[in-house]
């Protein structure tokens, strides 16, 4: 055993003390630093040499070197995301600025003449009618209509009846980009109540800045046939207007022209809608103008006068477009009238409680509607001079037999290709009892209510009919009335059969006699004056002048049939789904609230009243 360690005989007298709360304990890290001095002893090991120093300093190097890392081809995920991302947004804009200039038909800076525009080439633009849209990077996007300069006019049915549909999806795709530029703006109003409308560019300013080519511009047609009919429509000019007076005159700053040409064999829904936009062109400031070129009647001056004549000429052919409807000059067919109406006339009705579709707004927007048709009418419906002195002469001869205060009721019985609105009538037509049983109502209430009801009441009053079969005039129920006009009538089959001699004799051949009976059929029309080898082809051969003749002469007599009920009768009875009959509600003189309102205009095709609708 080792000796101890014995401090008893120290010679030191002064010793340091302790203080008593100083720890005396070696740390944990410094456990075992002194090994036995022997190294054979169990408790000898290596740990002295490896903590009996401070821990090592951050400036030098670690004492173990770090494990090594395995190298691997496979890249981190997070660095294959960001590739893939850049990657997408790089190609997106790449994408983009592609396609904006693919699309984009004139690089214009808002029709700023002292600015330079970057457009591309006039070769470039369609050589058919048809929206583009003008994109400029500074100023927005803005759209407008492109006519080739000598273009045929007026367009096809078919290219007036599809040219809005095309409009407003043009002026969507501009108010798209027009809000997407707006958003990366940082000068946005977003109280801006702008719309795609308001980014239309006439063609007018479009060929000022030379967006467009205009007339000096180069003129591109399909074929050389095509540019002669072009020039020949171009020759003509408008009903009644002369060609010195497109040559001397000022063009017109705002127009409305009417183009007569219709899809729809009746004549109906062509005079109403063109009475109605001739109200609405007196309303908006517009001259009026109208193009029978392509008329199924032949010429206008034929049935009609001459329209009133502005004091300014028709502007170019080319500037004469169907859509926006604030385009300067613009032109409505039988085919865009309604959109056109609809869409004027439903933005000027208040939005008050229940929308447009209550009943107040709708009386309100048709009453409007009767007033604009009026207004028309008093400066349209003019007949030639043969047949207005006939309808003259025919209205003071049947006035002067209703006397000793009898009434003169009208009735307009229309059959053929129209059928009533009333359900159990849908397939068939309003039986003739109908209208013999209301007027006979209307004449008993004169009757019992007339001056003359001590006379002979019965023999004062007079009853006239009109319709498009000639069956219902030789009914039992109109026996004793009279036609409204016997200048021109539309014979039946029997009655020819009249007139022609005795088939046992050899006379020269004649084709089978036909007439109309079961009333106006569209394809009896379009039929009118063909051979019998043509009917049924696919594209049938332009009318011939024996065609436009005889189509003149029905016309001409359904024109003379509404004047002299109009202008004769007290009372009207006839179908709301009938053209005509509407019609005949606008020529009665009176107005709105005397006819419609008071009675005077009667309906037997169900609880309908007027409406102006072009259906």
């Amino acid at each position: 055993m080792p000796p101890t360690l014995d401090l008893s005989g120290a010679t030191h007298s002064k010793m340091i003390m302790a203080p008593p709360r100083l720890n005396l304990r070696r740390a944990a890290s410094y456990q075992g630093d002194r090994g036995p001095l022997s190294s054979t002893s169990s408790r000898f090991n290596f740990n002295h040499l490896v903590f009996a120093s401070p821990p090592p300093s951050p400036r030098l190097p670690t004492l173990v070197p770090p494990p090594r890392r395995r190298k691997s081809g496979a890249p981190r995920p997070s660095r294959v995301l960001k590739a893939v991302f850049w990657v997408f947004v790089t190609s997106l804009v790449l994408y983009s600025a592609l396609a904006r200039v693919k699309d984009s038909t004139v690089m214009s800076s808002w029709l700023d003449v002292s600015e330079r525009y970057e457009m591309v080439p006039w070769d470039s633009l369609p050589d058919f009618a048809s929206p583009i849209v003008l994109d400029d990077r500074k100023r927005g996007a803005s759209w407008t209509v492109s006519i080739p300069p000598g273009h045929r006019f007026p367009l096809s049915v078919k290219e007036y009846s599809e040219m809005p549909a095309q409009c407003r999806e043009v002026s969507a795709r501009v108010n798209e980009l027009r809000q997407q530029q707006a958003k990366q703006s940082m000068i946005h109003n977003p109280f801006s109540r702008a719309d795609a409308s308001s980014y239309f560019v006439d063609i007018r300013e479009a060929e000022k800045v030379g967006i467009l080519p205009g007339l000096r511009g180069k003129v591109k047609t399909a074929s050389s046939a095509s540019s002669q009919h072009a020039a020949v429509d171009e020759d003509r000019g408008m009903v009644g207007e002369a060609k010195g007076h497109l040559v001397n005159g000022e063009v017109c700053d705002t127009s409305l022209t009417f183009v007569l040409e219709s899809a729809d064999a009746g004549l109906g829904k062509t005079l109403m809608a063109m009475w109605t936009a001739y109200g609405l062109a007196q309303r908006q400031g517009r001259a009026f103008f109208v193009d029978d070129s392509r008329w199924a009647y032949g010429d206008y001056t034929a049935i009609f006068q001459p329209p009133p004549q502005p004091r300014c000429r028709s502007p170019p052919r080319h500037q004469i477009l169907p859509c926006p409807y604030q385009a300067r000059h613009l032109v409505v067919t039988p085919a865009t009238a309604e959109d056109f109406f609809t869409a004027t006339l439903a933005a000027d009705l208040p939005a008050r409680e229940g929308g447009r579709d209550d009943v107040n707004s709708e009386r309100r927007l048709q009453k409007d509607r009767f007033q604009l048709a009026r207004i028309g009418h008093d400066a349209l419906f003019r007949l030639n001079d043969q047949d207005e002195r006939y309808v003259s002469g025919r209205v003071k001869e049947l006035s002067g037999k209703a006397r000793g205060g009898g009434v003169v009721v009208g009735v307009h019985v229309r059959r053929g290709d129209r059928h009533p609105l009333e359900y159990q009538y849908g397939e068939s037509y309003i039986p003739l009892e109908a209208y013999t049983e209301r007027t006979g109502r209307i004449l008993d209430d004169a009757r019992r209510g007339g001056v003359g009801s001590q006379q002979t009441p019965d023999l004062s009053s007079l009853v006239l009919v009109a319709s498009d079969d000639p069956v219902v005039y030789e009914s039992e129920g109109f026996a004793g009335a009279s036609r409204a006009q016997e200048q021109i009538k539309l014979a039946s089959k029997t009655a020819i059969q009249k007139v022609n001699p005795d088939r046992t004799v050899m006379h020269k051949f004649v084709d089978e006699a036909w007439g109309w009976e079961g009333g106006f059929f569209s394809a009896v029309f379009w039929n009118l004056g063909r051979p019998k080898a043509g009917k049924g082809s696919g594209t049938p051969p332009p009318p011939s002048a024996d065609t436009l003749r005889l189509r003149s002469l029905i016309g001409r007599a359904y024109m003379m049939d509404l004047a002299v009920l109009s202008r004769a009768s007290d009372f009207v009875v006839c179908t709301v789904s009938a053209m005509g009959c509407r019609l005949m509600a606008v020529m009665m003189p009176g107005g709105w609230d005397e006819v419609v309102q008071g009675g005077r205009w009667v309906n037997i095709d169900g609880e309908y009243g007027w409406d102006g609708g072009l259906w």
